[in-house]
């Protein structure tokens, strides 16, 4: 049995190949961003190659992908059109009328995926609790339809009002649509994401439509070459909450997978803090284009009942909201392809990146502009002659003319403090973005770990804890490969979600039956399409609140049989969780319900067989010396350089030294040390509360 997972990053797709009794294989090739598939198939074809087996042999394929986050970013989306209710047209453009920045008068709110000329109202009404207010006025959606058939629109978002209560409506719009214009794509918020906030709701709903066509025609083309290749199964896709969805779900509902990959690198870090005997981690993975960071507490990763895409400043408010289920991430521009300039006396990094092409000055593909990858080569952290295992030889000479050029001469900097510059601002960058998912939402770092991974990770990792009292760095066997691990360690999942704004009060225990009940019955609809022969484990969790308030919090709810106690489960498991948060709760308060959440998870066998990897027993010959510039020192020093293939279990390595593996390279500055562990993890401890 062979599985297959594969991440498509900005920069580079990573590869896991993995067999029962056989070592895992890992690969790194450039992405080609003009068409992502052509990097999967040149991978794919080489993994199985060098493995020597056949297309055929490949039971489990697994895919996590940036196609639906590039397409709302770069809003390269198709043409789509909003059905909405009469009145409510703008809904998009007012948004929550609030102001991320509140000083800055030059302010601009996120532009909208749908231009305001392609957005509809159809005369109809239904109330907040279900109730048919006005029925749907056909000839309105008539002279709609008449629109569209004359446009080039090649997908439609249908958000009515409080159609998350009663969504007849919707459901009558999408009928009518596909008989008169059968190949329109149509969405439906009661689908997408039936939820009370109409903004949010829109704007999910939108989002979905917007992609949808990409994302379709992207998996539908994949597949068939992967197919026409001999592979048998279908593929699997990671789900921005974490979990695993066929290809006809991620076709129908492509919103599912805007995180995609991200998430998997969150699962990776969670199994391997386990592993380590941590349950408390933040996890940072920088590739070549972004640097991701997430949180783990008490093993479980962090979920967010919604996010934002290309947020500016990290402000909350500034991006697009996405209201699904999803691991909480913070996304910022500063990976190794980041472009670094001087500006007013300063450097500045990113968001702008080299990316695959042409890529840093270094990579000699006609790429023009420094990047943190340059800087990084230029102070001997990278080996130019083992840059992604070797498949790539650097340039160091003209990545230093270009530092030169576009850092030292503007502020007078010798080329190696230019050098450490970039990598210095790209530091407090992260920093900065490392500080918001620790303090600022309640995490003490000094009782955290840092897992690191992607292939600039582990460079800036040791430094980056250090700076904010993080005590332990894990850099993950596979590190530059972490994402793909993540995928192999994913199970299928369904997360259903409904809103019901009830009271808790004993009376509601037959209200909140009929909500399981019908999310179990919309669960196993989407259980049948994943066509996976497992019997799904069940979870249930909500978002409840103080009768009065405007947020809510996350709780998980008891799997009791729902009688006349339950309830009391459910005041009692509310105040745990706010006490957690506020450390107190209010005895005396009611407590109302907002949403309600329903989880099937299928534990199948493959996703937990062992990789099958340990740490040698005893080390070999690893050790080689290299110049390597550290600001302790301000200047080069002898430095040994570890083959991290070579290191045995408990080997103690003392910075300042180099671990060198095929995808990634670690960084142990002077003053910390590192340790093998049997899974072959390098664990750095950074000398932070000793």
């Amino acid at each position: 049995m062979w599985r297959m997972a594969f991440d498509i990053g900005g920069t580079f797709t990573d590869f896991v190949l993995a067999g029962v009794g056989e070592p895992p294989r890992f690969l790194k090739i450039a992405s080609t961003p003009h068409d992502p598939s052509v990097a999967v198939i040149t991978g794919f074809d080489q993994l199985l190659t060098d493995a020597g087996i056949s297309a055929s042999s490949i039971t489990t394929l697994l895919h996590a992908t940036t196609v639906a986050t590039n397409a709302i970013i770069e809003r390269k989306g198709r043409p789509t059109a909003l059905v909405t209710t009469a009145g409510f047209r703008d809904v998009l453009l007012i948004g929550r009328q609030k102001r991320y920045e509140t000083y800055d008068l030059y302010m601009d709110k996120p532009a909208p995926l749908v231009a305001r000329r392609n957005v509809f109202e159809v005369i109809e009404r239904v109330g907040p609790n279900g109730e048919v207010d006005k029925e749907l006025e056909p000839t309105s959606l008539d002279a709609i339809i008449e629109t569209l058939a004359e446009s080039t629109i090649q997908s439609v978002a249908v958000s009515l009002i409080h159609a998350y209560a009663n969504p007849t409506h919707e459901n009558i719009i999408k009928k009518i649509l596909q008989a008169r214009l059968p190949n329109l794509l149509v969405s439906l918020s009661s689908d997408i994401s039936p939820k009370f906030r109409e903004y949010e709701r829109t704007s999910t709903t939108v989002a979905n439509a917007y992609v949808r066509p990409i994302v379709a025609d992207y998996i539908s083309q994949l597949q068939s070459t992967l197919g026409a290749r001999g592979v048998e199964n279908e593929m699997f896709i990671m789900q921005s909450a974490g979990g695993l969805i066929s290809t006809s779900i991620a076709i129908e509902e492509p919103v599912r997978i805007v995180e995609s990959g991200p998430a998997a690198g969150v699962l990776m870090s969670a199994l391997v803090g386990t592993e380590a005997g941590e349950n408390s981690i933040i996890t940072f993975d920088m590739g070549g284009t972004t640097a991701k960071l997430g949180a783990v507490d008490d093993g479980i990763p962090a979920i967010t009942p919604t996010f934002e895409v290309d947020p500016i400043r990290y402000r909350p408010g500034s991006g697009l909201p996405i209201n699904v289920p999803a691991i909480e991430l913070l996304e910022i521009g500063a990976g190794g392809g980041s472009i670094a300039r001087a500006e007013f006396g300063v450097i500045h990094i990113g968001p702008e990146s080299a990316g695959a092409d042409p890529g840093p000055i270094c990579y000699g593909l006609g790429g023009q502009r420094s990047t943190i990858t340059d800087a990084n080569l230029v102070l001997g952290y990278l080996n130019p002659h083992f840059f992604n295992g070797g498949a790539m030889t650097l340039d160091v000479e003209n990545a230093r003319a270009g530092i030169a050029r576009d850092i030292g001469e503007p502020l007078e900097l010798d080329i190696e403090r230019a050098a450490w510059g970039i990598h210095a601002a790209a530091n407090a960058n992260m920093e900065k973005a490392m500080r918001i998912v620790s303090v600022e939402r309640g995490r003490d770092p000094r009782r955290y770990s840092l897992v690191a991974f992607g292939g600039a990770g582990p460079v800036h990792a040791a430094r980056l804890a250090k700076s904010i009292g993080i005590p332990k760095v894990v850099v993950p066997f596979g590190a530059g490969v972490g994402s793909a691990i993540g995928l192999l360690r994913a199970e299928p999942k369904i997360d259903t979600s409904i809103t019901r704004v009830i009271d808790i009060v004993p009376e509601s225990h037959s209200l909140i039956a009929e909500i399981y009940l019908k999310l179990e019955g919309q669960a196993n609809r989407d259980l049948q399409r994943l066509g996976v022969d497992a019997i799904p484990h069940w979870s249930r969790y909500g978002y409840l609140r103080y009768q009065g308030q405007g947020y809510e919090i996350r709780v998980d709810l008891p799997l009791l049989p729902i009688d006349d106690d339950y309830p009391n489960e459910v005041c009692r498991a509310f105040d745990q969780a706010y006490a957690r948060n506020y450390g107190y709760h209010d005895k005396l308060a009611a407590i109302e319900a907002v949403d309600w959440h329903l989880v099937a998870t299928l534990e199948t066998p493959e996703a937990i067989l062992d990789l099958g990897w340990r740490a040698p027993e005893t080390s070999g010959d690893s050790v080689s010396k290299r110049s390597v510039w550290f600001p302790e020192q301000g200047r080069f020093v002898e430095t040994a350089i570890h083959d991290r293939s070579k290191l045995g279990q408990g080997q103690l390595i003392d910075g300042p030294a180099i671990v060198e593996d095929p995808e990634a390279t670690v960084v142990v500055p002077p003053g910390m040390f590192a340790e093998v562990s049997r899974q072959g993890h390098l664990v750095i401890n950074t000398g932070v509360g000793v």
